[in-house]
């Protein structure tokens, strides 16, 4: 394949986290295994590491042995950490002690899924652009409100790369792969995974169970970026409408014949979705969720969420807890 006359082997390093995202992991390490195939050569080496050495179990319930602790990432050319439903897991200080060590040893660092939530309660996002899983972004503003957290399925900034999970990671490896050894290597790569086409650094996320965007016709895309940026102080309808261009009545067909809803219903239901991830992930009290997601009445948000959801807020911030998927203070709070 050609592309590039790179004869160097490049370390990638996975640092494994408890209940992180094999589907992240394997998802990159596939991708490099692929290139070293088409270069017939070892481009690439992977390590899988733990804080300790010690064997982890993923979100998915699979044990995965280790290659060693995290501090074999220190000759790695890029370190990723791995992380899943408990973004940030016992032990901060020994973790924060061997990510400070990787980055002073200057290895280049990345978040798998909600890996970035490692990096940066170890400090080591400040001043960089990054991105996690939309359903973890509301918390980690919340954590982190001085980061540029975007929505994005990838960041690459100077020397972080972060991605929102799952196949993203694909698309992130395809950009370094890029990088490495050029376009064409990568687009052969994305066709031996049945990856229909590489996603750049600038497409965003799908929000939660939003509809897939990209069909969507520009202004009824640009109505629910819209309402996604104004869920503290909810828009009117008509004053949506007017800002792209439409009458209130145009703006209700285009909802209607898309999306088979109202604009009034979808914005709702957008706004008990980001309530239910404050909820899920973050210790912020049920009354300030309430007033974050533009609910003026803790009664009638009370009364909305359990329409939608079947439970009431108070019930899942219960099953949060209880299922260790929330973070108070730096540190999960673990039910297990």
């Amino acid at each position: 394949m050609s592309g590039s006359d790179d004869s160097e082997t490049r370390t990638i390093a996975f640092g494994m986290v408890n209940s992180f995202s094999l589907m992240s992991e394997v998802a990159a390490i596939d991708t490099l295994r692929v290139a070293n195939r088409l270069l017939a050569k070892p481009a690439y080496e992977w390590r899988l590491l733990s804080l300790n050495g010690d064997p982890v179990r993923a979100s998915n319930g699979l044990t995965i042995e280790s290659d060693g602790p995290f501090d074999l990432a220190e000759s790695a050319t890029i370190f990723f950490v791995c992380a899943g439903l408990v973004p940030l897991p016992d032990g901060l200080p020994g973790y924060h002690a061997a990510l400070q060590r990787i980055a002073r040893a200057g290895v280049q660092l990345g978040g798998l899924s909600t890996g970035t939530f490692l990096l940066a309660s170890a400090g080591l996002m400040d001043g960089y652009r990054c991105t996690v899983h939309w359903e973890n972004r509301p918390s980690f503003m919340e954590m982190f409100p001085g980061l540029h957290c975007t929505s994005k399925v990838y960041e690459i900034d100077r020397d972080r790369y972060t991605t929102s999970g799952g196949a993203a990671s694909v698309d992130l490896m395809l950009q370094i792969v890029t990088m490495h050894h050029g376009h064409e290597l990568a687009t052969a790569i994305a066709n031996q995974l049945q990856h229909d086409r590489i996603r750049p650094a600038d497409e965003e996320q799908r929000l939660g169970s939003q509809t897939f965007m990209h069909p969507l016709p520009d202004k009824l895309r640009r109505s629910i970026e819209m309402m996604a940026s104004h869920v503290e102080a909810p828009l009117a309808t008509a004053t949506i409408a007017y800002r792209i261009g439409l009458s209130a009545r145009q703006l209700e067909r285009l909802f209607q014949r898309y999306l088979q809803v109202s604009p009034a219903r979808y914005y709702m239901r957008l706004r008990l979705e980001r309530a239910r991830d404050l909820l899920l992930h973050t210790s912020v009290p049920v009354l300030d969720v309430a007033v974050a997601t533009g609910f003026t009445s803790s009664s009638y948000f009370s009364h909305c969420y359990r329409q939608a959801f079947a439970q009431t807020p108070s019930m899942t911030r219960r099953i949060a807890i209880q299922s260790g998927e929330r973070t108070e203070g730096g540190r999960t709070v673990s039910g297990r």
